[in-house]
């Protein structure tokens, strides 16, 4: 009481002296202003809790806050921090409508997918809870939606008037032997960006007398008429074997070289059956070389330069024989063959890629320099009792996929391609080997995955 009435009587200039300080002794007990100074002090302190309830208020108008940036059509979570303001309550959070997400008042979370890239002034409304009104102020914060990456790239269809006009996608399913082959070809997002045409192309064809080929070509992006090098190149390679001399040959030839059947070491084959060995790759090599003759002939009527056909080509050539899958294959560029056997055994690439130390960078059907004496060693002679997948991909799949040469013979890099084929993608997209009545469109729509830098033309073909 003493110091409460000296504060009061300082602050009306009241001076302290004898008389004063004998007045206050006297009072010091004076119940009544006793009751007075502690009504004094409660409303006091109601003012402090008034004051400190709107200066609560105010910190957290004025506090920076950060919200994390969202990305269109990706999921998104964001809970507010408000350890450092626990009597705030935020009741709504407007505008959030305009970019398609909502609010979880209960666990403070800004969620969902964003529909749109947008940058909005996010309305926070609160309150504080100490306040028995309850009443709102409004936090203003910028909020950023990132556009889809996606969306970055147009989409403008070729022109199909255009001299070798191609079409921009492209799909295949049917039996193959006695499995099924799916193949989808779609025009790389640089191509579709600029509105230019696809350069990949494939070809499937069920022949005679049991066998079976498939061949996808890549063409140069550099190359001017690169399409129509592809095109070319796949049409005539199935056409060159869609005949029955041919086949025939191939077919004895094939069952001499594997006529022992106890003969399991490729290097006792190599030693015992060289002769029939060469005889199959001079069938395949005639083939070959046939088709560049023919491009080379194109060209010269149609007055371009070879070069600007330039295309990559791989086929696989096969047949189910009584002692086996036989798969005979050629590859010239960088697209590889690869095959699966059950439950992962034998992971194998097919065919030696042109990059790296091999070829020094890619090389094209189109080049005379690869009829030399390495020819032999593009093609390729393989027998499998049974094999789960093969598979045939240009660079648009390789590339973003496996990266590097030497991941095509990693088990565990296949497996999660699978898994990735089988759903486990950020676009949760299935291609369904099972019920594979939309296999063509599930494979079609997987091709368009997201990787950054890897916008190049991607053809994929599966036999399964």
């Amino acid at each position: 009481m003493e110091k409460f009435l000296t504060q009061l009587l300082a602050e009306k200039n009241i001076q302290i002296n004898k008389v004063v300080n004998n007045t206050i002794a006297k009072l010091i007990d004076n119940a009544k202003l006793v009751e007075f100074a502690k009504e004094i002090s409660r409303l006091k302190n109601q003012i402090l809790q008034i004051f400190d309830m709107y200066r609560e208020k105010e910190d957290f108008k004025e506090k920076h806050l950060a919200i994390d940036n969202a990305n269109a059509k990706k999921e998104y979570s964001f809970i507010f921090d408000l350890v450092e303001f626990p009597n705030i309550v935020i009741e709504e959070i407007r505008n959030l409508e305009l970019v398609g997400l909502e609010f979880d008042k209960d666990n403070n979370r800004i969620y969902g997918i964003p529909s749109i890239a947008n940058t909005i002034d996010l309305q926070i409304v609160f309150y504080n809870k100490t306040d028995e009104s309850k009443s709102t102020d409004i936090k203003v914060i910028q909020f950023i939606v990132n556009p889809d990456p996606k969306d970055l790239w147009l989409n403008k269809s070729s022109d199909q008037n255009a001299i070798y006009a191609k079409a921009d996608e492209a799909t295949y399913k049917n039996s193959f032997l006695d499995k099924k082959i799916v193949v989808a070809s779609k025009r790389g997002r640089s191509h579709a960006h600029a509105g230019t045409f696809r350069d990949d192309d494939f070809r499937v064809k069920q022949l005679t007398d049991g066998w079976a080929v498939v061949t996808v070509a890549d063409g140069a992006g550099s190359a001017k008429y690169a399409r129509q090098g592809s095109k070319m190149a796949t049409e005539f390679i199935v056409e060159q074997f869609n005949n029955e001399d041919v086949l025939s040959e191939l077919n004895s030839s094939v069952k001499a070289f594997y006529a022992e059947n106890e003969i399991n070491s490729e290097k006792e084959i190599k030693k015992q059956d060289v002769n029939y060995k060469q005889i199959i790759i001079n069938i395949l090599y005639k083939r070959v070389l046939n088709l560049h003759n023919e491009l080379k002939t194109f060209a010269d009527q149609e007055k371009i330069a070879l070069k600007e056909l330039n295309t990559t080509l791989i086929f696989v050539l096969c047949k189910k024989f009584d002692f086996g899958y036989v798969v005979l294959t050629f590859g010239v560029g960088d697209c590889p063959i690869n095959i699966i056997t059950k439950d992962f055994e034998d992971v194998s690439l097919l065919n030696i890629l042109d990059v790296g130390e091999f070829g020094g960078g890619t090389r094209f059907i189109t080049m005379p320099e690869i009829f030399n004496n390495e020819m032999g060693k593009r093609f390729s002679i393989n027998k499998y009792e049974s094999f789960d997948r093969l598979f045939l991909m240009t660079d648009g799949i390789y590339d973003p996929k496996f990266v590097t040469e030497s991941k095509l013979e990693d088990k565990e890099m296949w497996k999660t391609f699978l898994e990735d084929l089988n759903g486990k993608n950020e676009d949760d997209l299935k291609v369904d080997f099972e019920n594979d009545e939309e296999i063509d469109k599930q494979l079609l729509g997987w091709l368009d995955f997201w990787s950054k830098g890897n916008h190049d033309d991607r053809t994929l073909a599966i036999i399964y």
